[in-house]
């Protein structure tokens, strides 16, 4: 197997390079200006590994993967096209008004119990830049009013020469019949032809969700058309340069279902959080090899701290209306949970409530944290774990980048020393403590929501950042047992690389397996086989198409399912069926509904009483792939303690005055030694700090334990 995976972060460009069973990582800046020259250094600094030039291994590999971050920080930047958008007459107030409770989309729990107080979201369509056409399509997919294709015209010409960049089309009840919204397109495309100056993309709504809903649909699809231009670049840029570089193959991209495909069958809004969400497929394939259990993920990089949830099994959790910013969107996402905690998250002083305010804005690459000596002049997390003693600023990132304490010393001193009446060192130890607990509160929050405890979890730390605060976080949410994993600072990557092809094809139906009323079961066996039959030829033909067998294609039969009129919906993946060929099968399908939201809720919790329906029939195609072999995590055996290489003060949390602590290196992290705190490990690409009453056990692959003493 030879194979590259790219995770590309806000901050760091992160490479896991895998020829022919040997793995190397490594990291990169990331070049916001033009993403393939991150790509290009850290691919240089692995081949340079390896012992091989970039051509030669691009020439060579069997694919090159990407996940990236650059569709989410456009939208938080709302740096985009102007949108414009065609609706159904009678329909265009959907959107600007979105549902009941749409103003409380994305913010906090506390924000949304107090939705008159909640702000607005800035739209990405503009009032002025919705317009409607006469047309209607009723719920069964009849034609109730046919569409004027002067009508079309006319609001086409108007949203132009208003400045409109892309259009999006979503229709009413589109997909129960596509018919209007195709015909809008093939208007537009008369009107502005793709091959001459002035041609727009143009979005259909249910190409881009197949399930009901106007106005999720419509969101999902306007989204998906303000990153279309900027991703459309980015990726070419990218895809360009590997061609340049002697790579003929197509470029795969990582996508937020937890599967991926090539760029030509990739919508912008699939690589939403993509990153972050490979990291949780790596998290899944660890559990299955090595029979770890309950794991909870946990990614903390330069920017954010992203939180994921495997339980024993390796069963993600999915969100199939997940919020991305401020807006509800119809796409199966692996649910992930992100949080404005990195090591470059700048601390503000917060003058209502006299303390430190962490995050969620990031220094980012440019300029970085203060120590960068960069041009930054806000002090960061990274800045505090290195006046603490933490890192060594001469050997970060492998001395690719030398870090300057007197700039963090001079920033903190600047910003927050003199309103909090406190020393750099004080204040730098409330960071460190702060951004822990912060993170600490997100993990707890994420696991007792879903009715499961810290205590059961083992903690994943990666990311960059991830084995320097793994103690901390872990000891402010109970968590007893941490493992960093193999390729930790690279993990995300290394996910990239074990990722399937996989696309989801979805439709919203109407089915009623249990009718409470008349007690009767389901019946409609042909009308429901037909319904999947079609998603999995739609799924099938996007593989096909990317060069598979339509023998080697899998599939895989999900339902979102509910009680009677609950408004709560619970996605059910039926691993052993895929058809209905009786009143067994229906029985199968209750049966697994009701485990799981029995398991979900509590056993009183199910209402069959009530009726049983489905909203959603939703298929996954996918093909198997070769995966990277994780070696046993068992400790195990008798260990000594390496020998130091030097010594140092380190500053701890809950200690008065600094400790004299042991300094190692990466030979330190074999299965034969362990580690006592207070002690602190360097390597190429990250840092591991042991704090006191923990003892640090590495295993054979270069997976760390962090366990408590």
């Amino acid at each position: 197997m030879k194979r590259i995976s790219v995770d590309i972060g806000g901050t760091f460009t992160d490479c896991f390079f895998v020829w022919d069973g040997q793995y190397i990582e490594a990291k990169a800046l990331t070049t916001h200006h033009n993403l393939a020259l991150g790509f290009n250094e850290a691919l240089d600094l692995a081949c340079k590994r390896a012992g091989l030039d970039r051509g030669t291994v691009l020439r060579k590999v069997d694919s090159v993967r990407y996940a990236t971050t650059l569709g989410t920080n456009a939208l938080i930047e709302r740096k985009g096209p102007r949108v414009a958008a065609i609706v159904t007459h009678g329909f265009e107030d959907t959107v600007p008004l979105s549902r009941g409770r749409g103003y409380g989309e994305g913010l906090d729990y506390s924000m949304q119990q107090n939705l008159p107080a909640a702000e607005r979201p800035e739209p990405i369509v503009p009032r002025r830049l919705i317009r409607s056409v006469r047309e209607r399509i009723n719920s069964a997919g009849g034609i109730v009013a046919a569409l004027d294709p002067e009508d079309v015209r006319l609001v086409v010409r108007e949203l132009v020469d208003a400045g409109a960049e892309a259009i999006v089309v979503s229709l009413v009840n589109a997909t129960e019949n596509p018919v209007h919204e195709l015909a809008v397109q093939e208007i537009i495309l008369a009107e502005f032809p793709a091959h001459e100056l002035g041609a727009i993309p143009v979005l259909l709504g249910h190409q881009v969700s197949g399930r009901k809903g106007e106005y999720v649909r419509a969101t999902s699809t306007i989204i998906d058309g303000f990153l279309h231009e900027i991703m459309f670049h980015a990726l070419t840029q990218l895809s360009n340069n590997l061609r340049d570089s002697g790579y003929d193959k197509p470029m795969l991209v990582i996508h937020n279902s937890g599967g991926m495909a090539q760029m030509n069958s990739t919508d912008a809004l699939q690589t939403i959080h993509s990153g972050p969400i490979a990291g949780v497929g790596a998290a899944e394939h660890l559990s299955n090899e090595t029979g770890l259990g309950h794991v909870i993920s946990t990614d903390m990089g330069g920017t954010s701290f992203d939180i994921g949830l495997v339980p024993e099994g390796g069963v993600k959790h999915y969100d199939f209306l997940p919020t991305i910013d401020r807006w509800l969107v119809s796409v199966p996402m692996v649910h992930l949970d992100t949080l404005g905690a990195g090591g470059g998250s700048i601390a503000d002083y917060d003058r209502i409530h006299d303390s430190i305010r962490i995050g969620p804005e990031s220094a980012g690459s440019n300029p970085g944290p203060a120590c960068y000596d960069r041009g930054g002049l806000r002090p960061t997390v990274t800045d505090a774990d290195l006046l603490l003693g933490y890192l060594d600023p001469e050997n970060y990132a492998n001395g690719y980048i030398k870090l300057n304490p007197k700039r963090s010393r001079f920033a903190i001193e600047e910003t927050l020393c003199d309103p909090l009446g406190m020393s750099v060192v004080d204040i730098a130890r409330a960071i460190k403590d702060g951004v822990d607990e912060q993170m600490a509160i997100g993990i707890g929050k994420e696991l007792r929501v879903r009715g499961y405890l810290p205590e059961d979890f083992t903690m994943l730390a990666y990311g960059g950042n991830g084995p320097l605060h793994a103690c901390g976080i872990a000891r402010h949410a109970g968590i007893k047992r941490v493992l960093a994993p193999p390729f930790s600072s690279v993990f995300s990557a290394c996910g990239a690389g074990n990722m399937k092809q996989l696309h989801f094809h979805e439709r919203g139906v109407h089915v009623t397996l249990y009718n409470a009323t008349s007690r009767q079961l389901y019946d409609g066996y042909d009308e429901f086989n037909a319904v999947v039959a079609e998603l999995e030829a739609r799924g099938r033909e996007d593989l096909v198409r990317q060069g598979f067998a339509a023998g080697d294609v899998r599939y895989r039969l999900e339902l979102d399912m509910r009680y009677g009129n609950q408004l709560l919906t619970q996605a059910v993946a039926l691993e052993d069926i895929n058809r209905m060929s009786g009143v067994g099968d229906v029985l199968t399908m209750i049966k697994v509904f009701g485990d799981v939201y029995s398991h979900r809720f509590g056993a009183s919790s199910a209402a069959p009483e009530a009726g049983i329906r489905c909203n959603t029939v939703r298929v996954a195609a996918y093909v198997d792939g070769d995966v990277v072999s994780f070696d046993s995590l068992e400790a195990g055996g008798h260990r000594t303690v390496p020998v130091e290489l030097s010594r140092r003060d380190v500053v701890f949390i809950g200690h008065a005055e600094a400790l004299d602590t042991p300094l190692h290196d990466q030979s330190a992290l074999t299965h034969e030694h362990v580690i006592h705190g207070p002690a602190i490990v360097t390597t190429e690409n990250t840092t591991y700090l042991v704090e006191p009453g923990w003892r640090l056990e590495p295993t054979r692959q270069g997976a760390v334990w962090f366990l408590q003493d």
